[in-house]
Formats: structure tokens, sequence, C-alpha cells
């Protein structure tokens, strides 16, 4: 994909939030333009919508992801939560 490393970086921080995020979105808007760099901005703020979304209605943790957060799930008192 044209410019994938690019939008790439930028998804990257913004969910990481890392203190990069302003000069990736930047990079994003000088190398695809000002357009593109909002468009790419609403489909990260989706998918993380999205992920709540799916997080609050009860949607069952994948195999995978139960097995790698099962230790922070256990310390931070996830597993306690009750389920309907």
């Amino acid at each position: 994909m044209p410019f994938g490393q690019v939008l790439l970086a930028y998804a990257d921080a913004a969910v990481a939030e890392t203190p990069d995020l302003a000069l990736r979105r930047q990079t994003v808007a000088d190398t695809l333009g000002q357009a593109a760099m909002v468009d790419a901005s609403a489909v990260i703020a989706i998918f993380q919508a999205v992920v709540k979304i799916a997080d609050a209605t009860g949607i069952p943790l994948e195999d995978q992801k139960a097995e790698i957060s099962a230790d922070f799930r256990e310390e931070l008192g996830i597993n306690t939560y009750k389920l309907e």
C-alpha cells in the first residue's frame, strides 16, 4: 500500500498515545494531504470506538487474547466482574 508505513506509524502512535503523535499526524498531512490525515484520524477513532462498544456489550474475549491477558486481568480483578 502506498504510504502504508506513514499511516501505520500514525495509527500506532495514536493508539499508544506516544509522545510523537503530533509529529506522526503532521507527517501524514505533509505526505498525503490534510484530507487524508482527517480520514486516517476518523478510521483510527472508529476502530477505537468499535472495540470499546464490543467490550461493553460483553462480546467474548478470543482465546488468544485471553491467554496473553490472563496475568494482568487477574491482577486487576477483571476476572471477578459479574457477567450476565
